[in-house]
């Protein structure tokens, strides 16, 4: 029976052969509507590991969760060993492709996305700016001296997948060049928050290794500059550049970021040369080909094919096709982890009211709800008012506030950060991740109401 359903499924398009399901997957999808999809599917899986973290940490499995976390992982060859725990490795080692990816996505838009052109991203850079440094002024007012004082980049950072996905339920609503606007303002502010961790949270340098990781760096580059498009020396350099970094005292995660600025991002064929190519190959394919026999039994259709195949990842760039590979196993797999392994702090709710007014937690809170608002808000009043910016398409000021608001959500980066900042020291650090989750989720709350009320009037006119 289900051999007849899928016959009749297969016969429905003639040469064509599917399951019902895989129909959905022949939708052509712009990088950026592909790249919109994902950060919204991961902010949906993100949302979803944060709280089974917050369940682990506070249900009869809260030992063992801990424990698990702090086991010790070790890699080694012969007299070599690299020993960290869980933890540490998901923080260190895996959250450098994470980096990888943000500097892949920085670097495109940089190049051709709204970043290219000048005038379009002085309001995205001017308001990331304002959204990082004014919330870092309202956390060191709280905490000006002392072991605290070190969590002043905490509330600097965006996280884009939660941002973008909250944004993403209103796309009927709002303009598209919105979510342009907040994908290039988080992009930025995910570059404020690389510099800041290179910068203000290095405690100790090794200078030997530093200076090998420079060196290694200079291969890359010379990789780039050479021509070589093919990714595998760049991920053996870059890996070594992870360790270089590793031991020199620089967080490890940083190679990711300058492993991606390497990665060409000219392709080997220009659009004229592969359609030509693609031409020629057509003709060879139909030539080739013999009524009766299948691609598997046709040894030169299957020879034309892979050179096709050859021929479109000639087309396209190393850059566009690493963001392309690498996207789904860091939105959908890395970043949750990092969640379970972050995210699960314990609520006690007899000392709710101490946790509730401790200045570590409220400078992040109010730093990410408040500092947000005002900076990014107040920024692009200020730059729109001189006229040295223009508002995106279609778009009004009031959905720059709102925006504002959902740029508050500083989940993932912002635990990065209050990891490296209250290393050993627990309760800051517990703090700092209470007042990170308690303020993603009213900014995510706030600024999906705010757009979604100020968006109406625009919304019925359609």
């Amino acid at each position: 029976m289900n051999e007849n359903k899928s016959s009749s499924t297969q016969n429905s398009e003639k040469g064509i052969f599917h399951s019902p399901w895989e129909k959905t997957f022949d939708k052509i999808l712009t990088p950026f509507e592909e790249f919109i999809h994902r950060q919204t599917t991961s902010g949906l899986l993100l949302m979803g590991t944060a709280v089974l973290a917050l369940i682990l940490a506070n249900g009869p499995l809260a030992s063992t969760y801990a424990h698990f976390m702090h086991t010790l992982v070790s890699v080694g060859a012969g007299g070599w060993k690299l020993e960290m725990s869980l933890h540490h490795w998901i923080n260190d080692g895996l959250m450098a492709f994470f980096f990888f990816v943000i500097g892949l996505e920085l670097k495109r838009e940089i190049l051709v996305g709204e970043l290219a052109n000048p005038r379009n991203a002085v309001l995205p850079i001017g308001a990331a700016i304002g959204g990082m440094l004014v919330p870092a002024l309202i956390f060191f007012a709280l905490n000006p001296d002392g072991d605290a004082a070190r969590g002043w980049g905490i509330p600097m950072a965006t996280d884009i997948a939660f941002a973008i996905g909250a944004l993403a339920l209103l796309a009927s609503r709002v303009p598209k060049a919105l979510i342009t606007f907040l994908v290039a303002l988080a992009i930025v502010d995910d570059l404020g928050a690389v510099i800041v961790i290179a910068l203000f949270y290095t405690d100790t340098i090794a200078l030997a290794p530093l200076v090998l990781a420079a060196g290694l760096l200079l291969v890359l580059v010379a990789f780039n500059l050479s021509g070589i498009r093919k990714t595998l020396p760049y991920f053996i350099v870059a890996v070594l550049l992870w360790y270089a970094l590793l031991q020199s005292g620089v967080h490890a995660t940083l190679a990711g970021i300058l492993g991606a600025f390497a990665v060409p991002a000219i392709p080997k064929y220009n659009p004229e040369r592969f359609s030509a190519h693609v031409r020629e190959l057509m003709q060879r394919f139909d030539a080739s080909h013999e009524p009766g026999k299948t691609i598997m039994t046709n040894d030169k259709l299957r020879a034309v094919v892979q050179t096709l195949e050859n021929g479109v990842h000639s087309v396209e760039a190393p850059l566009q096709r690493l963001e392309h590979i690498w996207h789904i196993p860091v939105a959908y797999m890395i970043i949750p982890i990092f969640a379970l392994a972050n995210a699960g702090i314990p609520v006690a709710v007899d000392s709710l009211a101490a946790t509730l007014t401790h200045p570590v937690m409220l400078g992040v809170t109010l730093g990410l709800i408040l500092g947000k608002f005002i900076g990014i808000t107040g920024i692009s009043w200020i730059l729109l008012k001189m006229r040295v910016a223009v508002l995106p398409k279609d778009t009004r000021f009031t959905q720059i506030a709102g925006v504002s608001l959902l740029a508050g959500i500083g989940f993932t980066m912002s635990i990065f950060v209050a990891e490296l900042g209250f290393a050993g020291q627990e309760e800051n650090l517990l703090m700092a991740k209470t007042g990170i989750l308690f303020a993603s989720l009213l900014a995510g709350v706030a600024g999906f109401i705010w757009l979604y009320l100020v968006s109406k009037p625009e919304a019925s006119k359609d």
